[in-house]
C-alpha cells in the first residue's frame, strides 16, 4: 500500500508539471515517463487508484485521458469485461461525485462516449451491452439535482459529436467502419436523443422567467441542451464528410423519419422565441441551430409544407430584423448572417418572392446589409454570408419565371455601392485605427471579388457610372498630390482608394458572362479598361521614385481578369472592348494590348525586385500567358519578348541577382516559374537551332563558370560560403525551369548535352558539400528529379546512344551520395524531422521512380558489365526506407506517395533485388504494403495491390518451379524470401485476411485491384484460406450459412491452381460475383450480422 501511495503522489506530481509547466524541455521529459506509464501493465489499476485517491483534479484528468488512450489503441484492444468494468465505473464516479471540475468531467464523459462507439458491435449473452444510452443517462436526467442532469445531457452530447467524427486515433483506421457504426446510432437513437433535446428546450421555454443564468449549473445545463440539439442536427446523416469550410453549401440530409418536428410550427417559433429571451452567450447557439433547420434538404417536405416552413422561417427573421438590437453581439451577427445566407442556398428566388411581406422583407434585408457593410468593426467572415446571399439572389434572376417582383433591381445596387464605398472608406480607417488592411488577406479578398463580380454584374450600367465617377475623382485627387510633391497621409489614402477600385473593376470585368452580355455592357467594360491603363501608366512613369506596392498587385489582378475574358482563342476580335481601347489608347489588336502586358510585366521584374509578393504575381501572370496557343504566337513576335530571351541576367531583372545575401534564400522559387515561362516561349521557334538555344543559355554558363571557379577554392578561408550557396540555388531553379518546359526530344537532348557532365558535376559537388541544408539540396533534388522524367516521351535516345545510361549514372550518383551522407546525420529532432530528412528523401524517391519507369535505360546491362549503379542506388533506398518509422511513412502524403509508387514501381521490375533482401528488411517493406492496404488513399492502396500482387506471383512462380533448371544469368533467390510463408506464415495471412474484409465487407473502390494478389495469397495459404472460410460462415446467422457456403463455393469454381492470366481473369470474374453475393446476403435484417461483420473487420 505504502507503495502505491508513493506511485500516487509521484504521478500526481508529473500530472501537475504536465499541464502547467512552460518549460518545453520539462514537458518533454514528462511526456517520456507516461507513455512508460501507459505502456505500463498496471496501468488501469493505476488509473482507478488516482480518480479514486487523486487530491489534484490534474491527477484525474491524467486518469481520464490516459484511460481514453486505453481504449482507442490501434490493434489492442482490452476484454469486453474490462471496457464494462469501466463504463459502469465512470457512470458510478460522476453520480457519486457530480461536483467534479469541468475539465474532469468533461474528459470522463469523452472516455464514456469512446467506450460505446468502440463497442457499439459488441454484444454479450444476445445483448448489445454498450447500446444501453439513454437508460445509463436516465438515471441522471431524472434526478432531482440541476447539476445530475446537465451530466446526463452532456454526456448525451458528446457522444454524438462523437459518433458523428473519426477521433484522431482511428485515422488510420476504416472510414467503412466509422459509418457503420454512425449510421446504426443515427437508426436506432439519434431522434430520440433530438428529441430529448426538444423536449428539454421546451421546459426550459416554459420556465425561462425563472431560470438564474447566473448560476452555472443552470446556465451550462441550458447550454448543453441547445448544443446536443446543435449536433444532432449536423450529424452526417448520410456519411458525405462535409467540410465545416464549406458549410454554407450544406444540405442537412435530415430522416424522413423526422418530418413530424419540423412540420410542427412549434419548433421554428421555439427557437426564435428562445433567441429573444436568452441572453447573447446562449442565444448564438439558438441561431447555429435555426441555420441548419434551415438547410434541411427540399424533398423532406411537399410543396406546399415546405412553402409553409420557408414563410414561417423568414417570418422568424423578419422580427429579428426589426428587433436587431441583440445582434450587436458579434456570435450572434455572425451567425445570423449565415442564417440568411442559408435562405439562398436552400430555396429558389421563386419561392422566396411568394413568402408573406416579402418587399418589406427584402428592404429590411437590403438595409441590414448596408449598414453591416458601412460597420467595419463586424468581422469579414460574417459578410462572407452577406454577399453570398446577394451574389446567389441576382444569379438566377434570368431564369426566374414567378409573376411576383423580386425587387432586386431596386436593392442590389444599393448594396453593390454600399459595399464599393465601405471598402474606400476603410482606407483612412485603416490608417486612422491601426486595423488589419482587409487587402493584405489575398484569400478573402479574392473570395469577396469573386461575390462582387456577380452583384455588380447585375444592374451593370450603375455600377459602371459609379465606378467611372469614383475613378475619375480619385485618379483627378491624387494626380494633384502628385503633381504638388505631397506624400504623406493624404497619398496614402488615394493610392488606398485607387487600389479598391482597380480590384473592383478587375472584377467586374472578370463577371462577364458571354451569352448575357452586350455590346453596351462591351462598351462599359472598355470605359473601365482604359481608365486603369491610363493609371497605370502614370504610376509606372514614377516608379523611379517609388511606387504602391499594393496598387501594383491591383494591377496585376485586373490583368488576370481580363486576359481570362479577353484575350484568347475564344474571344472575339470584334469587341467593342477593343473598339474602345483603339479609340483612347490606341491599342487597335489583342497583339498591342499584349504588348501591354508585357511591358507592364518587364516594368514589375526591373523595379520591384524587392517584392516577393509582385514578383511571384508578375511571373504567374508572365506563365499564364505563355501556355495559350495562339496568344504564345503573337508574344513572340513582339520586340518586349525578344529582349527578355536575350537579357534575362541580374543586371536587367534585379530578382535573379544572387549578391543580396540578407534577403531568404526562399525568396527565390520564382526563378523556376521565370525560366519556364522564358523557355516555352523560345521553343515556339526554336526548331533545332542550337546556336539560338546556345544564345539563351550564356548567362547561365557565366553563372556555373563563376560557381565553378568558387568551388576551387573551396577549402580556402575565403571561400564566400553563402553567396556560392545562393549561386547554387538560383541555377538549380533556373534549369529546373528550363527542363520543365523542354518537353520535346530535340530541346531536351540540346539541354542534357549542356549540362552534362561539367555543369551538372557543379551541382553535385554543391549536394555533397551542403547535404545537411535544405535550401540547398531541394532545390537541387528537384532538378535532378525533373531530368529523369520522361515527360511527353521526351527522352527517346537513339540507338547507338549511351545518353539513357549516363542519365541513370548521374541520378544514382546524386541519390547514392545524398542518400549516403543523409544517413551519417544520426538523430534528428523530430519537430525538424522533415525539413531536415524526410522532404530529401520524399524527393529522392521520386527521382528514382521517375528513372525506373522512364522506359529509356536498360537496367541488365549494369549487371552485365559490372557496374554497380544500380545496386547501390537499390542498397541506399533500403537504408534511407529502414530509417523511417512506420508512423512518419503514413503521415507526411509526399513521402507516402513517392515510397509506395517507387516500391511499386520496383516490385514490377526488379523482383530479383526484393528476394534477395535481407529477412528484417523485406518483412518491412511486407508491413508497409499491409499498412497500405488499409489506406484512406485509393491511389496508395491500388499501389499496394500491385506491389503485393508482383511479389506474390514471382514467389509462386519460384516455389512451383523449384526443382526446373536455373537459367543463364538468373540471380538466385534469397533462402529467407524462398520461406517467408514457412518463417512467418502470419504475414501472408494476415494479408489474405484484410483483402478478402475489404473486399466482403468494406465499400471496396477498388475491387479490380484487390482482386489480383487474393488469388496468389489463397493458393499459397490454401489451408489457412480453408479455416478463415469456416470462421467467416460460422459466425453468420444459421438462415444465412447456406448461402455463405455456396458464394464460397462459387469464388473457386473454374479457378486451377496457377497464376496464368486467364486463370486471374476467371477468378477476378467470380469475384465480382461474389462481392455482389455477399452484399445482397449482408443487407438482410438479422440482428447480429453488424456485429458479425464488425468482428471480420477487426
Amino acid at each position: 500500500m505504502a507503495d502505491e501511495a508513493q506511485n500516487i503522489v509521484q504521478l500526481e506530481l508529473f500530472a501537475k508539471e504536465l499541464y502547467e509547466t512552460t518549460n518545453p524541455v520539462a514537458r518533454i521529459e514528462v511526456e517520456k515517463t507516461l507513455v512508460q506509464f501507459v505502456a505500463s501493465p498496471d496501468c488501469l489499476n493505476k488509473c482507478q487508484f488516482l480518480l479514486e485517491r487523486g487530491t489534484s483534479p490534474y491527477a484525474q484528468l491524467l486518469a481520464a485521458t490516459t484511460l481514453t488512450k486505453l481504449i482507442t489503441r490501434v490493434n489492442v484492444s482490452l476484454p469486453l469485461e474490462q471496457r464494462i468494468d469501466i463504463r459502469n465505473y465512470v457512470l458510478n464516479y460522476l453520480g457519486s461525485r457530480p461536483k467534479t471540475l469541468n475539465f474532469v468531467t468533461h474528459a470522463l464523459v469523452t472516455l464514456y462516449a469512446r467506450i460505446t462507439k468502440n463497442g457499439w458491435f459488441d454484444s454479450n449473452k444476445d445483448s448489445y451491452i454498450f447500446r444501453n444510452v439513454i437508460d445509463d443517462v436516465n438515471q441522471f436526467l431524472n434526478s432531482h439535482l440541476t447539476r445530475h442532469i446537465l451530466i446526463g445531457v452532456q454526456i448525451l452530447c458528446t457522444l454524438v459529436s462523437e459518433m458523428n467524427q473519426v477521433c484522431e486515433a482511428e485515422a488510420s483506421r476504416s472510414f467503412t467502419k466509422h459509418r457503420k457504426i454512425a449510421s446504426s446510432f443515427r437508426d436506432m437513437q439519434l431522434f430520440d436523443i433530438f428529441q430529448l433535446g426538444i423536449n428539454l428546450l421546451k421546459k426550459a421555454h416554459e420556465m425561462i422567467d425563472t431560470i438564474d443564468f447566473s448560476d452555472p449549473d443552470q446556465h451550462g445545463l441550458l447550454n448543453h441542451s441547445l448544443q446536443l440539439v446543435h449536433n444532432c442536427l449536423v450529424f452526417d446523416f448520410i456519411g458525405a464528410s462535409t467540410d465545416e469550410s464549406s458549410d454554407d453549401l450544406c444540405t442537412v440530409q435530415i430522416p424522413t423519419g423526422w418530418r413530424t418536428i419540423f412540420l410542427d410550427i412549434s419548433t421554428l417559433k421555439l427557437f426564435f422565441d428562445l433567441y429573444h429571451r436568452l441572453p447573447p452567450a446562449l442565444s448564438s447557439l439558438t441561431l447555429s441551430c435555426l441555420v441548419q433547420m434551415a438547410s434541411v434538404r427540399r424533398s423532406l417536405f411537399n410543396n406546399v409544407e415546405r412553402a409553409k416552413f420557408l414563410n414561417d422561417l423568414v417570418q422568424g427573421i423578419r422580427e429579428i430584423l426589426e428587433s436587431p438590437q441583440s445582434l450587436g453581439d458579434p456570435s450572434n451577427y455572425h451567425e445570423f448572417c449565415r442564417l440568411l445566407a442559408r435562405l439562398k442556398s436552400n430555396y429558389q428566388l421563386g419561392e422566396l418572392v411568394k413568402v408573406d411581406h416579402y418587399p418589406e422583407i427584402i428592404k429590411l434585408i437590403a438595409e441590414f446589409t448596408i449598414t453591416s457593410l458601412q460597420m467595419w468593426q463586424f468581422p469579414a467572415n460574417s459578410m462572407h454570408y452577406l454577399l453570398s446571399l446577394w451574389q446567389r439572389m441576382v444569379a438566377p434572376v434570368p431564369y426566374v419565371k414567378a409573376s411576383e417582383p423580386h425587387l432586386l433591381e431596386t436593392y442590389t445596387p444599393e448594396v453593390n455601392k454600399a459595399y464599393i464605398m465601405s471598402r474606400l472608406d476603410l482606407v483612412a480607417i485603416v490608417r486612422r485605427e491601426g486595423i488589419d488592411d482587409p487587402m493584405e488577406d489575398q484569400a478573402m479578398l479574392s473570395q469577396q471579388l469573386e461575390q462582387l463580380s456577380t452583384i455588380g454584374r447585375y444592374e451593370y450600367k450603375k455600377t459602371c457610372t459609379l465606378l467611372v465617377q469614383l475613378f475619375d475623382e480619385a485618379v483627378q485627387n491624387y494626380t494633384t498630390l502628385v503633381t504638388t510633391g505631397q506624400t504623406g497621409v493624404d497619398c496614402y489614402i488615394q493610392e488606398g482608394r485607387l487600389t479598391w477600385l482597380v480590384y473592383i473593376i478587375g472584377a467586374v470585368v472578370g463577371g462577364r458572362v458571354s451569352f448575357a452580355s452586350t455590346d453596351e455592357h462591351d462598351e462599359m467594360d472598355g470605359e473601365l479598361v482604359c481608365r486603369v491603363l491610363q493609371l497605370m501608366n502614370m504610376t509606372d512613369s514614377r516608379l523611379p521614385q517609388g511606387g504602391c506596392e499594393k496598387l501594383d498587385l491591383a494591377f496585376l489582378s485586373f490583368f488576370e481578369q481580363f486576359r481570362k475574358i479577353y484575350v484568347g482563342d475564344q474571344v472575339q476580335k470584334t469587341s467593342r472592348v477593343y473598339r474602345r481601347l483603339s479609340e483612347v489608347l490606341g491599342l487597335s489588336d489583342e497583339s498591342m494590348v499584349l504588348s501591354v502586358f508585357i511591358r507592364k510585366i518587364i516594368t514589375n521584374l526591373k523595379c520591384w525586385g524587392a517584392s516577393e509578393a509582385i514578383i511571384t504575381k508578375t511571373l504567374q501572370l508572365l506563365s499564364d500567358l505563355s501556355v495559350g496557343y495562339s496568344s504564345v504566337r503573337k508574344l513572340v513576335k513582339l520586340d518586349a519578348i525578344m529582349y527578355m530571351l536575350d537579357n534575362h541576367k541580374g543586371e536587367h531583372f534585379p530578382f535573379l541577382g544572387v549578391n543580396n545575401i540578407q534577403a531568404p534564400a526562399t525568396n527565390m522559387h520564382c526563378r523556376t516559374t521565370f525560366y519556364t515561362a522564358l523557355s516555352r516561349l523560345l521553343m515556339v521557334e526554336l526548331g533545332e537551332d542550337e546556336e539560338k538555344f546556345e544564345c539563351f543559355m550564356l548567362p547561365l554558363r557565366a553563372a556555373f563558370e563563376n560557381l565553378g571557379n568558387l568551388f576551387a577554392h573551396v577549402d580556402s578561408p575565403l571561400f564566400r560560403t553563402e553567396e556560392a550557396k545562393r549561386q547554387v540555388i538560383g541555377l538549380a531553379r533556373d534549369v529546373r525551369g528550363i527542363a520543365f518546359a523542354f518537353n520535346t526530344k530535340v530541346s531536351y537532348m540540346m539541354l542534357f548535352e549542356w549540362l552534362f557532365p561539367t555543369y551538372a558535376g557543379i551541382l553535385i559537388r554543391a549536394l555533397e558539400l551542403w547535404f545537411h541544408d535544405q535550401t540547398v539540396t531541394t532545390p537541387i533534388l528537384k532538378l535532378f528529379a525533373e531530368l529523369a522524367q520522361n515527360r511527353s516521351q521526351r527522352l527517346q535516345f537513339d540507338v547507338s546512344s549511351p545518353n539513357g545510361i549516363l542519365l541513370f549514372r548521374e541520378v544514382s550518383k546524386v541519390f547514392v551520395g545524398y542518400g549516403t551522407r543523409l544517413l551519417r546525420l544520426g538523430e534528428v529532432p523530430k519537430e525538424q524531422q522533415y525539413a531536415l530528412k524526410l522532404k530529401g528523401i520524399s524527393i529522392c524517391f521520386s527521382m528514382l521512380k521517375a528513372a525506373l519507369s522512364g522506359n529509356y535505360v536498360n537496367f541488365g546491362v549494369f549487371r552485365l558489365y559490372g557496374d554497380s549503379a544500380l545496386d547501390d542506388t537499390f542498397q541506399t533506398f533500403v537504408k534511407l526506407l529502414l530509417s523511417i518509422t512506420q508512423n512518419n511513412l503514413l503521415e507526411f502524403p509526399k513521402l507516402s506517395l513517392g515510397y509506395y509508387a517507387l516500391l511499386e514501381c520496383i516490385a514490377q521490375d526488379h523482383m530479383s533485388f526484393i528476394s534477395n533482401l535481407e529477412l528484417h528488411a523485406f518483412l518491412y517493406i511486407l508491413a508497409t504494403i499491409s499498412e497500405g492496404l488499409t489506406a484512406l488513399d485509393t491511389m496508395i492502396c491500388t499501389g499496394c495491390c500491385a506491389v503485393l500482387d508482383n511479389i506474390i506471383t514471382y514467389l509462386f512462380k519460384r516455389l512451383t518451379r523449384k526443382q526446373m533448371k536455373q537459367t543463364t544469368n538468373q540471380i538466385p533467390d534469397g533462402e529467407a524470401f524462398l520461406r517467408i510463408h514457412e518463417l512467418h506464415p502470419e504475414i501472408l495471412q494476415q494479408m489474405l485476411s484484410t483483402v478478402l474484409n475489404i473486399i466482403m465487407f468494406e465499400d471496396c473502390r477498388n475491387q479490380w485491384s484487390m482482386s489480383r494478389p487474393l488469388l496468389g495469397l489463397i493458393l499459397l495459404n490454401e489451408e489457412y484460406f480453408s479455416k478463415l472460410r469456416e470462421t467467416i460462415i460460422s459466425v453468420q446467422p444459421p438462415e444465412k450459412q447456406a448461402t455463405m457456403v455456396q458464394c464460397f463455393d462459387n469464388l473457386m469454381e473454374g479457378v486451377d491452381r496457377t497464376l496464368l492470366t486467364k486463370n486471374r481473369d476467371k477468378f477476378t470474374q467470380n469475384l465480382s460475383v461474389f462481392r455482389h453475393n455477399i452484399t445482397d446476403s449482408l443487407k438482410a435484417p438479422a440482428a447480429s450480422l453488424a456485429s458479425n461483420q464488425n468482428e471480420m473487420m477487426s
